[in-house]
């Protein structure tokens, strides 16, 4: 087996056994991280819709290092979850590690108002 095969079956592993332990009762952020940009979206897993979803390459006028803008990314996922009527929600991290970017997004989600 390549080593390119073997680390992707890895992720793949990581990410439903993080997925697995999520309740299902409330909506979900999925968050997926490039190289360069950083993207959310909220999901109802009982209707299977996106409810909102937000990231680096939609927003204008971002300023600062990649964490300052998966902090603003966060926040605005958080205004335009609220515009819609969500207040909780789980976190998805899926395959990446809950610090840098990801941990910044979260922590915009928070100050934007969402209780994770």
């Amino acid at each position: 087996m390549s080593i390119i095969r073997r680390l992707k079956e890895r992720a793949k592993k990581r990410a439903l056994r993080v997925r697995r332990k999520i309740k299902a009762d409330v909506p979900r952020v999925s968050i997926f991280r490039s190289l360069t940009n950083i993207y959310a979206q909220i999901i109802d897993d009982n209707s299977h819709a996106t409810l909102v979803s937000c990231s680096s390459l939609e927003l204008k006028d971002l300023k600062g290092d990649k964490k300052a803008i998966a902090n603003q990314v966060g926040k605005e996922l958080a205004k335009r979850a609220q515009e819609k009527g969500v207040s909780e929600v789980t976190f998805d991290r899926g395959r990446f590690l809950y610090h840098g970017r990801v941990k910044a997004l979260a922590d915009g989600l928070r100050e934007g108002g969402l209780k994770i």
